[in-house]
């Protein structure tokens, strides 16, 4: 049987974007995910051909539907379900975030000040 649209919750927690349902469905409560560039309810059906753009932690990721599933997969049959169409500064800004995050400090410097920690934080942010 073919279906013709999912809950953009189900949807999301089945290719694995968001680790529960109940999850998913507050990200949309909250605004994180936008079909069209509005946001959306969880209840929102999607379709095959919705670009939906989602902000999982502080990546912003934009999917194309490719296939609709509504039972959570394993995640490289998951991967396959969708394309992803996140643009590459966003992918770089992603990196430079997990070099920051493992940059090291000097042995012996001890903690960063206030001021140290506030310029880190501003250099972090999109």
């Amino acid at each position: 049987m073919k279906m013709d649209s999912v809950r953009i919750d189900k949807y999301l927690w089945a290719i694995r974007a968001f680790k529960t349902r109940s999850i998913a469905a507050e990200a949309c409560k909250n605004g994180r995910v936008k079909i069209g560039g509005s946001a959306v309810k969880a209840s929102r059906e999607v379709k095959v051909g919705n670009i939906i753009e989602v902000k999982v932690g502080v990546m912003n990721k934009t999917l194309e539907v490719k296939e609709l599933i509504k039972n959570r997969l394993k995640a490289s049959l998951a991967q396959e379900k969708y394309i992803d169409k996140t643009p590459a500064e966003e992918l770089e800004r992603l990196d430079m975030i997990r070099q920051m995050k493992t940059e090291h400090r000097e042995r012996g410097s001890g903690r960063p000040t206030k001021k140290e920690r506030r310029d880190l934080e501003r250099i972090k942010k999109p």
